[in-house]
């Protein structure tokens, strides 16, 4: 117990540390305000922009996107992963398509789908969708892939139905490649997200941070980049919680 009370405080006092060097670096004049600003100087920007209630409206619309597209591309690429993992010929079908588009870079097809979506949250959902889908697609037929074959020779030789068959040995056997998929899944749709409003829109994290930078208001551009890490943490932690209630063995 000592040994985890000493790893939570250095957990905790680490990051202070970090942000009070910061802070008497830029007191002292080693770092550039102008590039760099304070932690203090950065705190207040983020009190004004949030009392104002311009930075709510910025994460409002981020988390908007972010959830429509997650949910779109990955129950698809669930789906079509349990598929491929199930039904060789379908793997060997679709294995080939997943492995020429996964590699293109999402954000570089971003004009299109704006093209067919339009310039508003459509675009940006999408292209979210697609930076899921793959990643799920992926993990999930290899979570299928890796599962015993042996499972599956004593729930025939049993006459298990196939329903049961899934709920009780395919599902929960894939659940911790799926969850591993979907936390790699959402740190590269927020990276995305943030790189699609970057090129078009007028609400959102990445438009405050470009929009920031643009108009050489420091402090508020690095109060994006900091929503965004803390929405990141956040939002695996989310995940997380929710694996260790379907998926209660492997945290025993």
């Amino acid at each position: 117990m000592k040994h985890v009370n000493q790893e939570r405080a250095l957990t905790i006092l680490s990051p202070l540390a970090v942000l009070a060097l910061w802070q008497v670096a830029s007191q002292i004049g080693l770092i550039d305000h102008r590039y760099v600003p304070s932690p203090y100087s950065i705190a207040q920007a983020g009190w004004s922009i949030t009392v104002s209630g311009e930075l709510g409206r910025h994460v409002f619309a981020s988390l908007r996107r972010l959830a429509a597209g997650f949910v779109l591309g990955a129950v698809p690429g669930i789906v079509l992963g349990i598929v491929m993992g199930l039904n060789r010929w379908v793997r060997a079908a679709l294995d080939p398509l997943v492995a020429a588009l996964y590699p293109i870079p999402k954000i570089a097809i971003l004009p299109l789908l704006m093209l067919v979506f339009g310039l508003g949250d459509a675009s940006k959902a999408a292209v979210v969708a697609m930076s899921v889908l793959f990643l799920t697609i992926i993990s999930t037929t290899a979570g299928v892939v890796q599962l015993d074959r042996i499972y599956f020779d004593v729930a025939r030789n049993f006459g298990t139905p196939w329903h049961k068959l899934f709920l009780r040995v395919i599902l929960p056997g894939i659940l911790p490649t799926i969850f591993s998929g979907l936390r790699i899944s959402l740190g590269v749709s927020l990276v995305v997200l943030v790189g699609a409003e970057f090129v078009s829109g007028n609400s959102g994290i990445g438009y405050l941070i470009w929009s920031s930078w643009q108009t050489l208001v420091v402090e508020n551009m690095f109060v994006g980049i900091i929503v965004v890490t803390v929405l990141g943490v956040l939002s695996t932690f989310f995940l997380r919680e929710i694996e260790r209630r379907l998926v209660p063995w492997r945290y025993d």
